[in-house]
């Protein structure tokens, strides 16, 4: 007989190719009892489990009782339009949602990052990643879990976004060269991202980086 359900989660980023994972991946875990998703429309998934919350991420409400959280959320500068839209989002956004997560009773949280994240680095993007990254390590939850993937990859198109050209052939330069290509700069896809933190956050104690190699060698042998 399996255990009661018991584990009440926190979700930002649903929409996003790794969130959207997370979310079907939570959903279908016998011992979570509820999934919050913070969000800024409505969600197209609807479960008996999943309550979505539509929120002001520069305004967050209270948030239910929690035992762990996911931060998924992402742009890039050129959707955003500019750098401090694109660090509104990946960074303050996202430690907004850790800090009321801990308020909240979060011990352990999983934080989708970058290959790359350096708070030190000249290139913006990963000098925000590393930023975000250290930010979440000094809030003091019992585990913290930061995944940094390579080249991220999945289906954009069911989520309304536009196929990137880059992504496409780095894909299959990355089938065709695997054996010649570093494990941690072949191209991941969101499913192993996403299966990687699953696995890990539960049980997370002080912190952990998954590198992008070893979360794909994670997924093959799961």
């Amino acid at each position: 007989m399996s255990a009661p359900a018991s584990r009440s989660v926190l979700l930002a980023g649903a929409t996003g190719l790794v969130g959207r994972e997370l979310l079907r991946g939570l959903l279908a875990d016998d011992s979570v009892a509820a999934v919050h998703a913070l969000a800024r429309r409505p969600l197209a998934v609807q479960h008996p489990r999943l309550a979505v919350h539509i929120v002001d991420f520069a305004a967050l409400p209270p948030l239910p009782t929690l035992d762990e959280a996911y931060l998924a959320l992402g742009t890039t500068i050129k959707v955003a339009g500019s750098e401090a839209a694109f660090r509104a989002v990946d960074f303050d956004a996202n430690l907004a949602v850790a800090c009321a997560a801990q308020v909240a009773g979060a011990r352990r949280i999983g934080l989708v990052s970058a290959m790359g994240a350096d708070a030190g680095s000249r290139i913006f993007y990963s000098r925000v990643k590393g930023e975000l990254e250290a930010a979440v390590a000094a809030l003091g939850f019992e585990g913290v879990v930061i995944a940094r993937p390579s080249l991220l990859v999945g289906d954009r198109v069911a989520l309304g976004q536009s196929e990137r050209r880059g992504e496409k052939i780095g894909l299959h330069v990355g089938r065709w060269l695997k054996p010649l290509i570093p494990a941690n700069l072949r191209p991941i896809t969101a499913a192993q991202v996403a299966g990687a933190l699953l696995r890990a956050v539960p049980t997370a104690r002080g912190q952990r980086v998954l590198l992008s190699g070893a979360m794909q060698d994670d997924a093959a042998r799961a």
